[in-house]
Formats: C-alpha cells, structure tokens, sequence
C-alpha cells in the first residue's frame, strides 16, 4: 500500500445548508483538539483542517484512506453531536490528485462562493500554520500547502480573477443597499472587529456612510477600526442599546454563541417606534438567532441569503476562472510529480528484490535437480532466471517512471504494490516461507509524542 494516500474530506456551500455547516465548523479551539484526535489514530499520519464561513474540510495524509475517512467522519460528527448518517449526500470526499486539485482551487478562490474572493488566500494560510504549531503536518501537507498558497498566488497575478476585490463583506453592503436604499444617512452597526468585520466598514465607507458603530469583544481593536473608518467604537455591553438606534446591523463575529437573541430583539424592537431593523448575519455559526425573522419589523439576511444573491450576479468572471483553471492544474501537475518520487523509487526497488527473492527462492527449491550441472552451468542458469525476472519486470518498472505524468499514480502504485505484496515479505523471507504462505504483520503503533517527533 503506498504510504502517501492523500484524502480531503469536507462540506461546503455547494453541498450543506448553513444549518450544517454551522455545525461543523471549528473554531481554533475545536480544530486543535480534531487534529490531535486524528493524528492519534493509526491510519492517519499527518493532518490540517480547513474552517471558514462556507467550508469545512479535513485534508489527511493517510498510511490508509479508509479507515481515516471512517476516523474522521466519525470525529467530525461526534463534534458536531450528528450521526455520521445525517453528513452522508453533504459530505464529499477526494483522494490523490483530485484532492490536490481541490486545495488548490480552495486557495485560488475558485471553489469560494464568491469566484476570485482573495480572504480564502489567508484563511488556507493560518489554517496550516495552526496545524504547523500543532505538530500535526508533515513532509506532504507542509509542501501541499505551500504550493497551494503558490498557486493561488500565482491564479490572481496571473489572470484577472480576483481583480474587482468582491467579498462577502462587500456583498452583504450591497445587499443592505438593495434592501434599503442608499445608505448615506444610515446608522450602521459593524458586529465584530475580526477581517469581515474590517471589510464590512471599508465597503460600508467607499458607499458613503459616515456613522459605523463598531461593537467587538476587544475593544481595542474595535477602536482601531474605528478610528480607521471614521466610526466609533462600542463596547459589548451597549450594543442593545445601540440597536435601538441603528438602521442596520451587520454580524461577522467568530463566536462559537450567538450574539443577537429572539428575546432580547423583541425587546429593542418594542423600543423603536415600529422603525424597521435591518440585520445581516455573515458569521458561521450563525449571530443572530434565525427565529427574529419572525418578529414584525426585522428583516435577516444570512450566508444562505447571499450565496443566492452572488448566484444572480455571477456573470464577467467566468473568462478569467477559465486561464485560472488551467495555471492550477500546471501547478497540481507539479506538485504530482514530486510527490510521485516519494513512492516511485521505493517502490521500484521492492519490486526489484521482490523478483530477485523469487529467483533465489526458485533456484533453492531446485538444488536437487542440478547434481549433475557444472558451476558454470549453474551460474548460467542462475543468470538466465535473472535475466528472464528483470525483462519482466522491465515494463512496469518504466511505467511506474512515468506514472507522475498520471493523474491515476497514486492508484497505480497502491496496485503495484497489492499485486506484488511489497513490503509484506521481509521477515516471511528471512523465516524461509514460500510467497504464497506470508501474510502482512501488525505494525507497532507509534505514540502521538513519537509522531510529533519525528516530524520535527
């Protein structure tokens, strides 16, 4: 079996509601504690888990594929309190290559909701410097990584995909524009002071509006928008208050709680005079509890109300994905060959002394038949077996050469190696066993210090 089986296994807004997706996703917290987890189980040797508003993915590197998609499903559903039945027809799953590819379109922007969004760029790269610090990446996902950072970087320089800098932060403006009207004389509250919340202000200041109420569990950062944006900064504990006053909310926090309650805005909604309140929930899990749609005067967008909105306003960026497209896949090219090398060489020279303990193994079992042959007969013989093992060999071993040039080298290579039984048959040779009698032994199984070690 190679021992670089690469499986990306995940949801995005093209497969789960938000309700789900709020469900799987990790904040920091949660993602340290699913890494540990998996890099704990045998199968799984390396790990980063990607999380943002509209994906969730785990990106292994696994000794085997099945049974590490079995560990993280499981893992993923008990931290999401799931049966792992209620992910199935969400969930996709992606092996060698075609996992390769999808990190790198991931980082180009070009499977983000938003075609060409450049915040995904960043998300990928604190996504693997978390699992960095962690000790849970490897040789393969530290280079899988950063070549994919190369390759999305290469995908906006390159073509004019992420040339108009549309963001969901940007979007969720204009849909607050759509909905109301300009928004000049708007009082608006920016919930959250993270890299959404900065967007929002920014996109709120380039359409005119002065008055940004920016609300943040860390009030310093709150104030430096604040002051960046002409806005001011509010502590956590006025923001009812300033709901009474605001024409729109805008919430892009990171909090694992939801912020604005049902309760409480029925409260702030008895307070307004029956002015209507306009909020906009751009945070995964969810701000704003859903149910406050249901409260006369309030009108909620969330990720699911604007996915639809950049569904009808896709058009002009197509042209430019297309060029980007094909500069990924010269880059998922690149990476495949590299990591072809890794198993390519190995496995060669297994299959070199599989047939070289076949010839030996033949020719003990015929000594008694080669009583009336000369020492030189004997080497001849010898030779001609050889001879007869290497042009057998000959054609695979110059197709295994050629395999990294196939997106299918990972899988020709596990076939090599199932059909050949590489790396089973050291201790059966040294016991005398014929090949049809050896069987794989256990591995031991190495602690996660041992792992971490190593890796250093």
């Amino acid at each position: 079996m190679t021992r670089h089986g690469l499986l990306c296994l995940g949801v995005s807004h093209k497969t789960a509601p938000l309700a789900l997706r709020e469900r799987l996703a990790l904040p920091a917290g949660r993602s340290t504690t699913i890494l540990t987890e998996l890099v704990a189980h045998d199968a799984v040797d390396e790990a980063v888990a990607i999380s943002t508003c509209n994906r969730t993915e785990l990106y292994l590197v696994a000794s085997d594929p099945v049974e590490a998609e079995a560990a993280a499903l499981a893992t993923l559903s008990r931290q999401a309190g799931l049966r792992p039945t209620e992910l199935l027809g969400h969930l996709y799953s992606l092996r060698g290559v075609d996992a390769v590819r999808h990190l790198f379109s991931v980082a180009a922007g070009l499977d983000s909701m938003i075609l060409g969004e450049a915040e995904i760029q960043g998300q990928v790269k604190r996504a693997y410097e978390l699992a960095l610090v962690e000790g849970v990446t490897g040789p393969i996902t530290n280079r899988l990584f950063r070549d994919a950072l190369a390759a999305g970087k290469r995908a906006r320089t390159e073509t004019g995909i992420g040339r108009s800098r549309v963001s969901v932060s940007s979007v969720a403006v204009d849909l607050a524009r759509g909905a109301v009207g300009e928004l000049e004389r708007r009082r608006v509250v920016v919930i959250g002071a993270g890299e959404n919340g900065e967007l929002t202000a920014q996109a709120l200041r380039e359409r005119g509006v002065a008055t940004v109420f920016i609300a943040n569990r860390r009030y310093d950062r709150a104030i430096g928008l604040a002051q960046r944006f002409g806005g001011e900064a509010l502590r956590f504990d006025d923001l009812p208050a300033e709901l009474v006053r605001a024409d729109i909310v805008v919430s892009s926090t990171g909090s694992p709680h939801q912020i604005v309650g049902r309760d409480e805005l029925e409260l702030v909604m008895e307070q307004r005079a029956g002015r209507p309140l306009l909020l906009i929930d751009i945070a995964v899990p969810r701000d704003v509890e859903p149910s406050v749609r249901d409260l006369a005067g309030v009108t909620l967008y969330d990720m699911d109300d604007l996915q639809r909105e950049v569904a009808r306003n896709l058009s002009g960026r197509e042209a430019e994905a297309a060029r980007a497209r094909v500069l990924i896949d010269q880059e998922v090219r690149r990476f495949a060959e590299w990591l072809a090398t890794l198993d390519v060489v190995p496995t060669i020279a297994a299959l070199r002394a599989r047939g070289e303990e076949i010839v030996r193994h033949v020719l003990r079992e015929n000594v008694p038949h080669f009583e009336g042959l000369t020492a030189r007969d004997r080497e001849r013989l010898e030779a001609m077996a050889r001879s007869i093992v290497s042009r057998l060999l000959h054609e695979p071993t110059l197709r295994m050469k050629r395999a990294a040039e196939d997106g299918r080298f990972l899988a020709q290579l596990e076939a090599i190696r199932e059909l050949f039984a590489l790396g089973d048959h050291g201790e059966a040779e040294a016991r005398g066993e014929p090949a049809s009698e050896r069987r794989p032994q256990p591995a031991r199984v190495a602690s996660l210090d041992e792992r971490r070690r190593a890796r250093k």
